[in-house]
């Protein structure tokens, strides 16, 4: 995002205000960004809302105790964002479809739930435009999936991209592969997670104290994804840089090569893109 003149959005809504909600909200609050009519939120919470009210820019309800925040939070607004669990999209989505104005972008970060879904639910004059952010949205290193519903105009697609490039990196993608992308990037980081823990225990195993451990782990995972970034190398070529003929890290690989990590990624992978499905497939009586 370019520093030399501010970013401008119109007025968003959120409906839902979990965590990615909050992570996207921090990236609009930050200077070089200016949102023409400010940023509504609505969450069921009380408490919740009252800490967004206390930023600069945002207008915060809960829906427990006002049955129109929702309604009230999307009027005048120019993109909506729903951010609420997949089972609750279609009721959020009955209730506030009327109170839509023509041309609003609907933006849904609802896992599995398909723009088909949104569409049947919403007023034609109404573009859907579906995304998949992940969680290092809350430190601006987002990698988002964004993918254009049947009546998204190019300009709305634009207009989704500047608001999660506020966050991170934007990746456009037809819908049949934005389940696939979640499998990747939105599943991502808990993989990263996940082998961060395991070469902990290994070290801890190995005598280290678990202080020495953190230490050795996240900062090589830190520094490697840094010069990862840094370099113009793929990272099979910052491999074999660190993997001398005949030395330990060779050894080390060969291991690791035995253990087929490709075959297992791919049955993770596949592993959550049929649930992603599973979320996908419409309630009974809906």
């Amino acid at each position: 995002m370019s520093t030399d003149a501010p970013l401008r959005l119109p007025a968003i809504a959120f409906l839902g205000a979990g965590s990615m909600a909050r992570a996207i909200i921090a990236g609009l609050l930050r200077p070089g960004v200016e949102i023409d009519g400010g940023i509504r939120t609505t969450n069921r919470s009380a408490e919740r809302a009252a800490e967004l009210a206390g930023l600069e820019g945002v207008v915060a309800h809960a829906t427990d105790s006002d049955a129109a925040a929702n309604v009230a939070a999307v009027d005048g607004a120019k993109i909506v964002v729903v951010a609420v669990k997949p089972a609750m999209v279609p009721d959020l989505l009955d209730e506030v479809a009327r109170a839509l104005e023509p041309g609003t972008v609907v933006i849904s970060v609802a896992a599995g739930v398909t723009v088909a879904t949104f569409e049947s639910r919403l007023p034609e004059s109404v573009s859907v435009i579906r995304s998949m952010p992940n969680t290092p949205a809350l430190v601006g290193r987002a990698v988002t999936g964004l993918s254009a519903g049947t009546r998204s105009s190019e300009a709305d697609l634009a207009l989704a991209v500047l608001l999660f490039e506020t966050v991170g990196e934007v990746l456009v993608v037809p819908e049949e592969l934005l389940d696939a992308l979640s499998t990747i990037s939105g599943s991502g980081p808990a993989y990263v997670f996940f082998l961060i823990e395991q070469l902990m225990a290994t070290a801890i195993d190995k005598g280290f104290t678990p202080e020495q451990a953190a230490l050795m782990v996240q900062g090589t995972f830190r520094g490697a994804s840094e010069l990862l970034a840094a370099s113009d190398d793929d990272p099979a070529e910052l491999r074999r840089r660190v993997t001398s003929p005949r030395g330990t890290t060779e050894r080390a690989i060969a291991v690791l090569e035995q253990a087929h990590l490709k075959e297992v990624f791919d049955r993770a992978t596949d592993a959550a893109l049929a649930r992603a499905r599973e979320l996908a497939a419409p309630p009974e009586n809906s």
